[in-house]
């Protein structure tokens, strides 16, 4: 594991003390102070976990967030205002797999950075238990390459999104709240967000073709979801 987190924020004092903080914890940092420079940055290093301001002077944080799920892997935690809870949701959409909202405590921060990266390379280590998962609708989880195909063509998933999918049916039958969910995939107990998985959720099944009705991920009205 390289520990390379991309930091891309325009507020310089934010980007020094988020530079500084996880440079402590021995992460190596790059530092992008516009969407382009750190679009440049993607192109030429190897990163594993984006911090990512919305508010950019040039391109907005959400086109970052569509552009880095359609071409990475790569953990996004979003930075947005507090009360925003539209950009939560838009961001989420887009690929985001995180929030924290400003102000923010700083050791919160490294603590969601540790924790993402940790999970990464959990979920990538499957690859030493080759061996694949099969679901209806054709739908395929090859655990050796951290990939997703239905009908033989790859589906194009977030890293939170494999996760999601693959705690989902390695664990076929059971249900998971929303709250057993928070903590298992995304590693902390984020009390009253359980909109970040409804969000994950529905761009699954988008992604898979199918809406709540015809899903391979069941909805549990007043508990959470699960995997036939």
């Amino acid at each position: 594991m390289n520990n390379n987190i991309l930091i891309i924020e325009d507020d310089e004092c934010i980007r020094e003390i988020l530079t500084y903080s996880l440079k402590e914890e021995s992460f190596k940092v790059f530092e992008a102070s516009t969407g382009m420079e750190g679009l440049k940055t993607l192109e030429n290093q190897y990163i594993e976990l984006i911090i990512l301001d919305l508010m950019l002077p040039d391109i907005s944080g959400f086109e970052i967030c569509k552009k880095v799920s359609l071409e990475y892997k790569i953990p996004i935690i979003m930075l947005t205002a507090k009360n925003d809870i539209m950009d939560k949701v838009v961001g989420l959409e887009l690929g985001a797999d995180d929030y924290i909202t400003k102000p923010f405590d700083i050791r919160e921060v490294v603590a969601r950075a540790k924790v993402s990266i940790r999970r990464l390379e959990q979920f990538k280590d499957i690859k030493d238990k080759s061996n694949t998962i099969k679901l209806e609708k054709n739908i395929t989880i090859f655990k050796d390459s951290y990939e997703v195909f239905q009908e033989d063509k790859l589906v194009n998933l977030t890293a939170k999104e494999y996760e999601l999918l693959y705690t989902l049916a390695e664990n076929r039958g059971k249900v998971f709240s929303r709250d057993n969910l928070l903590e298992t995939v995304w590693g902390f107990d984020f009390e009253g967000e359980s909109r970040t998985v409804d969000v994950h959720i529905q761009r699954l099944r988008k992604k898979l073709s199918s809406d709540k009705d015809t899903s391979v991920i069941k909805t549990v009205f007043g508990v959470g979801y699960k995997v036939l």
